[in-house]
């Protein structure tokens, strides 16, 4: 059988052009987040099985890279059901992990605890422009804090992340889930109900509102709700005064404390802010997630059709592990998508100040390229960024690879003149 050099569908190999790319990122990442006092951990690829399909990671569980039991526990010729066959599966996000991981170590961490967390995840999705099988994700939680300073930090330490990698003028969408059932409720949908309007109401930046509206219609719901829900969108504007709005209109349904908290998160991010972004109120903000329960929030940016962040609170999520409750908030920046939109804009990762090449003649005695050696370990002990490499044939053609590379200082070595 002939071996296949192309990496299997939905992975791909990264060249050292966009890996130069990506290794600043993360040494930014940590930095940045590292200021805000975010604290790094690891948690393994694989996760018991049960964790990943405990119906909280919504259309994701359907995406799981299951994987087959081992050794002896593997049998499959008396296997009956899929039970019998897995156990695992490579983790398709990093929130259900980091919920085991502090379920397990709670004794031993600070209360909150600020999490920063960086690692590959595996989805089996279509694979699609800026979406892969394989892709690394970057969440920031913080565990533990029940007031919405949780919110405000995690909105300030991710903007001002994208702030410092040359992005403005995006926007930051959120609403709050119990604005979300609210509304639903108001308007005479059942909570059975709600998970059907609000994959329609997902929507709606692709099919507007009438969209929305004609796809209620064809499940079956009532023409009077449909209208004063649609009405209700109408009516809210993207800012403060639109949480205002929804507090009023909603009154006996929502708790008015949720709306002045939401008040409060916008105002506090918009007076304290470093990056320059706009923050809206989006009550069609969904969030595929059914563990969030209380605020939400996405990053869209101009000339790319999806989001590049988001996340929200999810206070019930570790409960589902230690049988108490634990506040929990997190926001996760879309990396593969916001390294692409760095490559296609011709990003250059910020490097050594001095970049040189050392250029050998073909064959050189051993002594003489100790020589050459000594001289690079000195200019790399300066600091200077020194590669070594044998002269060929083509020395112009090497050197514009080189200089491709940013090498911009060139020496060049012969036998017969040193």
């Amino acid at each position: 059988m002939a071996l296949k050099k192309k990496p299997v569908t939905g992975m791909r190999d990264i060249l050292p052009e966009e890996m130069a790319v990506r290794d600043y990122m993360i040494r930014l990442i940590k930095e940045t987040y590292g200021m805000f006092g975010f604290s790094s951990l690891e948690t393994p690829c694989v996760e018991h099985l049960e964790n990943l399909s405990s119906k909280q990671g919504g259309e994701n569980e359907k995406l799981i890279f299951k994987i087959l039991k081992r050794g002896e526990k593997l049998k499959l010729e008396s296997a009956e059901s899929e039970a019998d066959l897995v156990d695992g599966g490579l983790r398709y996000d990093l929130t259900v992990p980091l919920s085991r991981y502090y379920a397990n170590h709670a004794a031993e961490l600070p209360a909150p605890f600020k999490a920063l967390q960086m690692g590959n995840v595996w989805r089996a999705d279509r694979p699609q422009r800026g979406r892969y099988r394989q892709f690394m994700q970057c969440d920031i939680d913080i565990l533990g804090e029940p007031t919405i300073l949780a919110e405000i930090e995690l909105i300030l330490a991710t903007t001002t992340l994208l702030g410092k990698l040359d992005f403005s003028g995006f926007t930051v969408r959120i609403n709050d889930r119990r604005i979300l059932k609210a509304m639903a409720a108001s308007c005479g949908f059942s909570p059975e109900d709600y998970d059907t309007v609000f994959i329609i109401l997902d929507k709606m930046d692709k099919i507007g509102l009438d969209g929305v509206a004609a796809e209620l219609e064809k499940e079956g719901f009532a023409k009077e709700a449909i209208d004063k829900y649609i009405g209700l969108f109408e009516a809210v504007t993207p800012d403060a005064a639109g949480v205002q709005l929804c507090r009023e209109k909603l009154e006996g349904y929502l708790d008015s404390r949720y709306a002045d908290d939401l008040v409060t998160i916008m105002e506090s991010v918009d007076s304290l802010k470093e990056a320059d972004f706009r923050l809206a109120f989006d009550p069609t903000l969904v969030r595929g997630m059914s563990y969030y329960t209380g605020p939400i929030f996405e990053v869209s940016m101009d000339g790319f059709g999806g989001s590049v962040g988001g996340g929200g609170r999810y206070d019930e999520m570790i409960g589902r592990f230690t049988g108490q409750n634990v506040c929990a908030c997190g926001f996760s920046i879309g990396f593969e998508r916001i390294v692409m939109l760095l490559m296609e804009r011709g990003f250059t990762a910020p490097g050594t100040e001095r970049k040189t090449a050392f250029l050998v003649e073909k064959n050189m005695p051993a002594d003489k390229l100790r020589t050459v050696l000594a001289e690079a370990k000195t200019l790399r002990n300066e600091g200077v960024q020194t590669t070594v490499a044998i002269m060929k044939k083509n020395k112009k053609f090497q050197k514009e690879q080189l200089a491709a590379e940013g090498y911009t200082e060139f020496k060049e070595y012969f036998t017969d003149r040193m």
